[in-house]
């Protein structure tokens, strides 16, 4: 039995743009209504469509009648495409490469521009690195920003870090395994040695989150060869420190 033979509800008919969120890592983090979406839409709009195909084939979903390369560099023409899908009435769901579309992945663009004309636009939540990355950082979840990649020039990135310098907030950013280290250097610098968490791999075979002071990680991190993606959480103004939690004496 494949897993959209489930009991779970069958998405929306009628035409519309079907937001779909794929795992980021592990292939069992898709979603019931994800898999029967997919297997019900007339179209299809994914980053790199090579990644998507391995969820349809792993789901023994089957193929949409139109499958279209939406990325960066495409997003115009690749747009135009699927507003003119949804002026004919058809269904068009959206993925990217891993987890949301429009987070710090193509997908804003289009999903703002069919609300702006009308469309019906659905959102399929699923597994995203963000959420995942907070919790398991151990920092407060009550509050935080998200800023997608800083810069890659140093000066840039600096001027970044220094606008979230006052911030209560848990900050979360994506970053390259080549430059983690020279994030977490510049955030000490910056932000002096706070607490803080490196999600690397998540939800992976080979899942690693390392937490602790900005100088720690730095130390523990500095002979290990990161490869896998990286969601690094770092503490707000305040420290981050949750008030300790008190066993009851009986």
């Amino acid at each position: 039995m494949s897993i959209a033979d489930g009991h779970a509800p069958a998405p929306s008919h009628g035409g519309g743009l079907i937001v779909v969120a794929t795992p980021i890592g592990n292939m069992g983090d898709i979603t019931f209504r994800a898999v029967r979406a997919l297997g019900e839409v007339d179209a299809l709009a994914c980053e790199d469509t090579r990644r998507t195909r391995k969820i349809l084939q792993h789901y023994e979903i089957r193929r949409p009648p139109v499958l279209i390369s939406y990325r960066e560099h495409s997003e115009q023409r690749a747009g135009a495409r699927i507003l003119r899908l949804l002026e004919q009435g058809r269904s068009i769901a959206l993925c990217s490469d891993a987890g949301y579309p429009g987070v710090s992945d193509p997908g804003y663009r289009i999903v703002s521009a069919a609300l702006d004309r009308g469309f019906r636009v659905e959102v399929l939540p699923g597994a995203g690195a963000v959420s995942a990355a907070l919790v398991a950082s151990g920092l407060p979840t009550s509050s935080y920003t998200f800023k997608g990649f800083p810069p890659r020039k140093r000066g840039r990135r600096l001027r970044f870090l220094e606008a979230e310098a006052a911030s209560r907030h848990t900050l979360v950013l994506f970053e390259s395994p080549l430059r983690v280290a020279g994030l977490l250097e510049e955030a000490r610098a910056v932000l002096g040695d706070r607490m803080a968490a490196v999600c690397i791999d998540l939800t992976k075979k080979f899942e690693r989150v390392e937490r602790g002071h900005l100088s720690e990680l730095l130390t523990r991190l500095s002979s290990v060869k990161i490869r896998g993606e990286a969601t690094v959480v770092i503490a707000g103004a305040d420290g981050g420190q949750p008030e300790p939690l008190e066993a009851e004496i009986e």
